[in-house]
């Protein structure tokens, strides 16, 4: 069985087993023990609750309960930009026109701005390939938004998630190829390995402050703005299905999008019971859910097929009751994996 869990100060090695699977491209999560460790005490130190929650990284990982295996992680930033300066395009619009010569241009523009600084960032996820199937990589994301309704006063009212932009197989970046490349003189993979491990004041800086015309660009570069690599597609339909919209603000390095919701808006989030576990089975009409323990310490969700009775109880096997450390009769906060179809109950 899967269970999605607090990550422990025992995880590193399968946690850099997992980082080193990643590739390009997702800068919180690099193969280099160093930074794993540093962000793995961070992590334990804010499920204790012994920093501040603007400083806090909750980090989750996926534990295959039949194999001690870790399938993935997951994590949620506290607040991003109050330590360190949080960069993004602002994507714009500026209009040149002439009476006189009867011209009138739109001209798309890139503006560096810190404009979601203080957001609750959503980060980190990968799920190992060999459990890419059966709804592993939706329990996974969407476990974290159990955790933000439990405790929505550790969070910003503005979640947000930056997407890994488009980049080839050798890990090179259309975006970065056509403007980072002028500024910083590196390859993409070693700007993305250096922001990765923390090293960002060489951002500030080399970045150009002033604004850029998208259409000095060359095409490729245009083309892939706002767009998600191929493996990123399912995280970002799995987020938009939540309530997540992009907004027009866009990785500085690939170009990948910002998409953002307010904590109160995310679907999960909203639609999440707080019930008591039975210990019964399912009912005929059961479907996936997601419950967890509602623990800050120890906290674990898990998919379980089940749904609520009419009395507040929540239906469970001996399997999802092990899975969340849980008795009958304990509390559980639960919510239908998917927003269900309009044309079924």
């Amino acid at each position: 069985m899967l269970v999605v869990r607090a990550i422990n100060a025992n995880d590193l090695d399968a946690l850099y087993g997992l980082a080193s699977q990643v590739g390009t491209g997702m800068t919180t999560l690099k193969p280099d023990m160093k930074m794993l460790g540093d962000r793995l005490a961070i992590a334990c130190a804010s499920f204790a609750e012994t920093i501040p929650p603007e400083k806090r990284d909750y980090m989750f990982v996926m534990e295959d309960t039949d194999t001690g295996r870790l399938a993935g992680v997951c994590a949620i930033k506290g607040a991003v930009g109050l330590e360190e300066p949080f960069y993004n395009y602002r994507i714009g619009t500026l209009v040149h026109s002439s009476r006189e010569l009867d011209v009138f241009t739109r001209m798309e523009t890139l503006y560096l701005s810190n404009d979601l600084t203080g957001s609750t960032e959503l980060c980190s996820l990968f799920l190992h390939p060999d459990w890419r199937r059966d709804g592993n990589g939706s329990l996974l994301s969407k476990s974290r938004f159990l955790f933000l309704a439990e405790f929505p006063e550790y969070f910003s009212p503005r979640v947000i998630a930056e997407m890994r932009g488009v980049s080839d197989e050798h890990g090179r970046s259309p975006f970065w190829e056509s403007l980072g490349r002028h500024f910083f003189s590196m390859e993409f993979s070693e700007a993305d390995y250096l922001t990765g491990i923390g090293n960002k004041s060489f951002i500030a800086e080399l970045m150009p402050q002033h604004l850029i015309y998208t259409a000095f660009l060359s095409a490729p570069a245009r083309a892939v703005i706002g767009q998600v690599h191929a493996n990123t597609r399912p995280a970002l339909a799995l987020l938009t299905g939540e309530g997540f919209r992009y907004n027009g603000y866009v990785d500085i390095f690939d170009a990948g999008p910002a998409v953002e919701c307010p904590l109160a808006d995310i679907r999960a989030v909203r639609d999440s019971l707080c019930l008591l576990a039975a210990d019964r089975p399912p009912p005929a009409h059961a479907q996936p859910w997601l419950v967890s323990n509602r623990r800050r310490h120890g906290f674990a969700v898990t998919l379980a097929h089940t749904a609520p009775d009419a009395d507040g109880q929540l239906p469970l096997d001996a399997q999802a009751l092990a899975a969340l450390a849980i008795a009958p009769g304990d509390s559980v906060r639960a919510v239908p994996l998917s927003r269900p179809h309009p044309n079924r109950p």
